[in-house]
């Protein structure tokens, strides 16, 4: 079994690489220029892209509509993170030690603990969700909780006040809003305090993986808890864990900077194995971005097809993908004809903003940082549309609710918004059936 644990299976650190910046930004500009005319199918673009492909490929290469950047440049974006003066510091996982959870073992426990620890700040968005789901459904959690480091020394929350980045009080904003969901899976991405939720949640029932980035930007940053990754956390009195999986996600078989974790989940209640993966593609935009975020979607892909015992396993991968619905990662993912996925908002056809079935929310993250407002739907939770039945999902806070300084803030602790949805594992000899309502119905 891999990693199962804060240290188990970090990936070794990333082997320095020399650049010269001047060429590289030289460089970028012209693979820009590439990306962006190979996501085109215009006749006088595509004409653009073998001249300029031409004049870009010194060994003479047949050029190809997807545009792939030089080994060097790939290296610098697959590692853009790495880039800087200041030099690693790759710290324990330790700053939450005074924490003590010591004789708390219900939800209305940890709540209280909570309400007690954020008696002084605003209360927090509140959501209309039932804290009880639905009888033989299955609840799963989809969370970017902003890793600590990140968000506040480097992501620049113009209009977030400080205070309300204090991690001693932060920490329990997160962990409230975890907790008051009650779900049986929890996927969380920019994780750089594990040890704290690992040692909360299994209060409460949950037992943890957790797998780091290669070359986190947070052990950069002075003062960090260690790298920032993903994790999964599962209800062990109704979930057994058969296997875990993890990959450093690979683009044009270069290693990035992304991770994916994978788990086999035996379903207690119906004695069936349930596979259960979170990601964090690449960040920025642009074209070239673009085309490497569809390259991780297809690296993830690949790894799940490798790593899934049976075609009628039902399929659920939850995070960040850093990309709107209309960006190439998002239709490769639903129109890949190996596991039949959807995303569970879109087939939901209430959510709130939408205008009707078949739509997106409006905004999974809306935050301000230095550059502007940047208001945008880009985290998902896709699901086998053949094996599993969207019954209700988290509805998504007003912009009046969330206030015009957006989030993060006193009242919200991350930049993005927690999704949850309510699945029902619908019997096998139902997979075709369920397959034409939905498609007939929602996802069309």
């Amino acid at each position: 079994m891999s990693s199962t644990g804060s240290n188990a299976g970090m990936p070794p650190p990333a082997a320095p690489a020399v650049f010269n910046m001047r060429e590289m930004r030289e460089s970028l500009a012209l693979a820009e220029q590439l990306a962006k005319a190979s996501m085109t199918s215009n006749k006088s673009r595509a004409h653009q892209l073998q001249q300029l492909d031409a004049n870009n490929n010194n060994e003479g290469e047949e050029t190809h509509r997807t545009y792939v950047p030089p080994k060097q440049l790939l290296l610098y974006l697959v590692r853009m993170g790495s880039f800087t003066s200041a030099p690693k510091m790759v710290n324990d996982d330790v700053q939450d030690d005074d924490v003590d959870f010591e004789g708390i073992r219900t939800i209305e426990d940890m709540k209280q603990r909570c309400r007690k620890e954020l008696a002084a700040l605003p209360p927090r968005i509140e959501r209309n969700f039932p804290s009880e789901k639905p009888a033989n459904s299955i609840r799963l959690l989809q969370w970017n909780i902003l890793s600590q480091s990140l968000g506040e020394h480097n992501d620049n929350f113009v209009c977030c006040p400080l205070e309300a980045l204090d991690w001693r009080t932060r920490r329990y904003r997160i962990l409230e809003e975890i907790i008051e969901y009650n779900a049986d899976i929890i996927c969380l991405q920019e994780v750089d305090h594990y040890q704290f939720l690992s040692r909360a949640l299994r209060t409460q029932g949950y037992e943890g993986i957790y797998f780091p980035k290669p070359d986190s930007p947070c052990i950069y940053i002075k003062g960090n808890n260690g790298p920032d990754g993903c994790a999964i956390f599962y209800r062990v009195n109704d979930y057994e864990l058969i296997k875990v999986e993890t990959r450093i996600v690979e683009v044009w078989r270069v290693q990035s900077n992304q991770v994916v974790i994978l788990t086999m989940l035996r379903h207690k209640a119906t004695d069936r194995q349930i596979c259960v993966a979170t990601t964090h593609l690449k960040a920025r935009q642009g074209a070239l971005l673009s085309t490497l975020r569809n390259e991780q979607g297809k690296d993830i892909l690949d790894f799940l097809e490798n790593n899934i015992d049976g075609a009628d396993c039902p399929v659920i991968i939850a995070g960040d993908f850093n990309a709107e619905p209309t960006e190439p990662v998002y239709s490769t993912i639903r129109s890949d004809p190996r596991f039949g996925l959807d995303s569970a908002y879109r087939c939901d056809g209430i959510v709130q903003g939408a205008e009707d079935a078949g739509q997106e929310p409006p905004y999974t993250t809306w935050k301000v940082r230095g550059e502007g407002e940047c208001c945008q739907t880009i985290d998902y939770v896709f699901f086998s549309r053949r094996h599993l039945g969207v019954k209700q999902v988290l509805p998504f806070p007003t912009g009046e609710q969330i206030g015009p300084n957006r989030v993060p803030s006193f009242q919200y602790p991350s930049d993005h918004f927690s999704l949850a949805v309510d699945f029902d594992l619908l019997p096998s000899s139902d997979a075709s059936q369920a397959d034409v309502v939905l498609n007939k119905l929602l996802c069309v």
